[in-house]
């Protein structure tokens, strides 16, 4: 059941919602915000294609006669959630509540975009043979929280407390150890590429509103998909990708093949500078064309018509510059939107090439459990639809810590103190939307941070 909310805003819907499950999901004026489950996907046997365990689950329950049929009034079922970066993940330390894959078909959804409309839709398991008052009493509750949001106010985000805090990093001499390992398989012909990936643990004296982190990353972030999930209250995943692995939509695919980095810079011009310093970069448009082949030729198996960019172009976020190309193409009706991640994950973006090579060398040299870092978080629908992006400038939280993580590919003439700065740079949408949350993090050792306080000017 769908109800017209222009008036709802899905901060207020999402702080409302505390002690629920939750999640969010936004790319610039377009959202979907959600809470409650009426029913979840859980990953079980690792042993088997989880992609087509995902895929047979979501149909089983769609033809579930309790489940009623997609109509005007009620829309085809989604589910979100998302996967792992490694298949045999095991749900331990800070991923406890995220499994190898995870989908919740919410009880609420609240959903808007830049013209100010905003639906809210109510989903109930109903019994065989229910009548249309199921339909009655849907909307009845649809508009019994929209009245509660309204009178609650807008919800817009809230000037908090200071929390203050500690940030422990990666070791640096130990981590630039890995990336010159890196250039030695390389140079070796082990593998092409590697994603080497470093985290920076953030304990906070009280927990900050992961509401509030993933609404400053929405107001900044505006080029970036934004997502928070909550699979378990208390237990959270924040970040804003710059990418995405896969969109379908009516046999229509779209993605986009991201590497390369540089900072924006302060002023304009310097932002310029910058873009045409990385356009030239022999370095960095090797790695993103490393990208680029890899998703085109894998999506060659079971796509036509398959068109990108003749160059790549620079995406500019709010701190760092990458090089990014569109990848679009036709699909057939038979294949959807976990076909395609089956085919697509994890991309050279996230994890190197040849990809076997490159995972056996993460797992040997990274010394952290990646969990749903870089794993594809989305959603899909029961038609095979769906957009999932890579969990990435990301970090998950346990009660008042956080784990952020950052990644950087490693290539044929990369420089380890480049890589680390590259890395710096990306850990700082994490950094500042906990600091716009009130968090006050004094980072010990060389984190190749700054210290996180308010946010700076324009920020």
């Amino acid at each position: 059941m769908t109800i017209p909310a222009p008036d709802l805003r899905p901060e207020a819907f999402l702080r409302h919602a505390e002690g629920e499950e939750r999640g969010f999901w936004a790319r610039g004026d377009r959202w979907v915000a959600h809470r409650g489950v009426v029913a979840e996907l859980r990953g079980g046997d690792r042993s088997v294609d989880r992609f087509e365990e995902v895929a047979s689950a979501a149909r089983e329950f769609a033809r579930d006669p309790f489940v009623p049929e997609g109509t005007a009034r009620s829309p085809r079922l989604r589910y979100y959630g998302g996967f792992s970066f490694r298949p045999d993940h095991v749900a331990e330390g800070v991923w406890s509540d995220f499994p190898a894959w995870l989908f919740h078909v919410p009880v609420f959804e609240l959903e808007g975009e830049g013209s100010g409309d905003a639906w809210l839709r109510v989903r109930a398991l109903v019994d065989v043979g229910a009548g249309q008052d199921v339909f009655v009493r849907l909307r009845h509750r649809a508009e019994a929280l929209r009245a509660e949001l309204t009178s609650a106010g807008e919800g817009s985000m809230r000037p908090r407390a200071a929390v203050r805090g500690r940030g422990a990093a990666t070791d640096r001499a130990r981590w630039e150890d890995t990336v010159r390992k890196s250039l030695d398989a390389i140079e070796r012909g082990v593998i092409s590429k590697a994603v080497l990936a470093r985290t920076l643990d953030v304990e906070l004296e009280e927990p900050v509103d992961p509401v509030d982190v993933v609404a400053h990353l929405w107001k900044v972030n505006r080029g970036s998909y934004v997502f928070l999930f909550e699979p378990t209250p208390g237990a959270t995943l924040v970040g804003a990708a710059p990418e995405t692995v896969a969109t379908l939509r009516d046999g229509v695919f779209h993605a986009t093949a991201v590497a390369g980095s540089i900072r924006r810079g302060e002023t304009t011009r310097e932002q310029a500078e910058l873009a045409a310093r990385l356009l030239a970069s022999e370095k960095d448009r090797n790695e993103q064309r490393i990208a680029l082949d890899d998703m085109v030729a894998r999506l060659g198996t079971v796509a036509h018509q398959i068109r990108t960019d003749p160059q790549p172009h620079v995406l500019t976020l709010d701190r760092i510059q990458h090089l990014e190309t569109e990848i679009r193409a036709s699909v057939p009706s038979e294949v959807g939107i976990l076909d395609l991640l089956r085919l697509l994950h994890p991309t050279p973006a996230v994890c190197g090439l040849p990809r076997d090579s490159a995972m056996a060398f993460l797992s040997a040299e990274e010394p952290f459990e990646r969990g749903w870092y870089a794993g594809p978080v989305g959603l899909f629908d029961a038609e095979g639809n769906g957009i999932f992006v890579p969990a990435l400038r990301m970090g998950v939280s346990t009660g008042s810590g956080w784990r952020l993580f950052a990644g950087a590919g490693i290539v044929d003439g990369s420089v380890p103190a480049s890589e680390w700065e590259e890395t710096a740079i990306k850990f700082e949408p994490m950094l500042e939307a906990l600091a716009a949350s009130g968090a006050e993090v004094a980072h010990a050792g060389d984190a190749g941070v700054g210290r996180a306080g308010p946010p700076r000017a324009g920020a």
